[in-house]
């Protein structure tokens, strides 16, 4: 359970503000401060900015640890888009059910951030069993590094891996 130890709000108050602020929509802190005084709370847009710094981390942990788990085949790929004037790599994986798994932005296509995104990856959604990419050198590469290392902790079980740029289609 949460705790709002301290906390001068109701707890559904504390909550809901969060939720509606970080997942939810994307409104300023006056725009919610202003919902909230809809809703019978009368709450200072500082205050929210508070809640949201301390209590988001908790809920995205709590979160994370109801997650249902993931199925064991991957689609992994990259690509290559424009942020903010500036061009990146999206790394992205899906599960074949087409539900995304994680994604990660990067400035460069290269064996360190090809591991970099699959131990980010794998350490929030486990480890499965084959990864489908296509004919990138540098997502073969990640995949045998992290292979080595789940090696290295004594891990028996290793990803295949399987790279057709057919098979992909669903992530793309």
């Amino acid at each position: 359970m949460i705790s709002l130890k301290g906390c001068h709000f109701p707890k559904d108050a504390v909550l809901y503000a969060v939720y509606f602020f970080c997942l939810r929509y994307t409104v300023s802190y006056r725009d919610l401060e202003e919902i909230m005084a809809e809703r019978g709370v009368r709450v200072d847009h500082a205050t929210l900015n508070r809640w949201v710094v301390k209590y988001s981390p908790i809920i995205a942990a709590r979160a994370q640890s109801k997650k249902r788990p993931t199925l064991s085949s991957w689609h992994m790929d990259e690509a290559y888009i424009r942020v903010r004037g500036k061009w990146m790599y999206l790394y992205r994986a899906v599960d074949k059910a087409g539900i995304t798994l994680d994604f990660m932005l990067s400035e460069r296509r290269n064996r360190p951030a090809a591991a970099r995104f699959f131990g980010k990856a794998l350490a929030s959604n486990g480890i499965p069993s084959k990864i489908v990419i296509d004919k990138s050198g540098a997502n073969a590469a990640g995949i045998r590094k992290v292979n080595k290392i789940l090696n290295r902790f004594g891990c028996p079980a290793k990803i295949q891996t399987v790279r057709s740029k057919y098979l992909n289609n669903l992530i793309e």
